[in-house]
């Protein structure tokens, strides 16, 4: 077993919880991403043992809703205030903010591609003197994230 350079295991003790470093592993991170998310406000430990944080089933699923929400663009404040809405009303209101937002920044992505698509494929020397090219410039300068399709 190797240890984190704070001395934590990278497994599960008997109980079923996780230490810092065995959280950390499941998903690929390093183990002061945990400690900022918990200076942030978004992560406590279940408790110590020995002065080492133990994490339990619950904080699996809560970092796996902080990794899947940042990589959709969400902020550590965002979500933070959806992880901790008080009830679910306010939890649906948050949420209903973020997914507005998120299909803003979908709809942006795929501007995006379709200009780079574009480019890739079109015939023109220089693509960006191609008068298609700059009709999905113009779109997106306009704020139509669905130009020409």
């Amino acid at each position: 077993m190797k240890s984190s350079p704070d001395g934590d295991v990278h497994s599960p003790d008997p109980t079923g919880e996780l230490t810092i470093g065995a959280l950390a592993a499941r998903f690929g991170l390093a183990t002061h991403v945990l400690r900022h998310w918990e200076s942030m406000g978004l992560l406590q430990p279940a408790g110590r043992v020995s002065g080492r944080r133990r994490y339990v089933q619950d904080h699996v699923v809560r970092v796996a809703m902080i990794v899947r929400g940042k990589a959709a663009g969400l902020s550590l404040e965002q979500l933070r205030e959806m992880l901790d809405a008080p009830d679910r009303a306010a939890r649906r209101t948050v949420l209903a903010r973020q997914y507005e937002e998120l299909g803003v920044r979908i709809a942006e992505a795929q501007a995006s591609q379709r200009m780079i698509e574009h480019a890739m494929a079109c015939k023109a020397e220089d693509f960006t003197q191609c008068p298609t090219f700059r009709q999905l410039v113009a779109a997106v300068a306009e704020g139509n994230h669905t130009p020409l399709g």
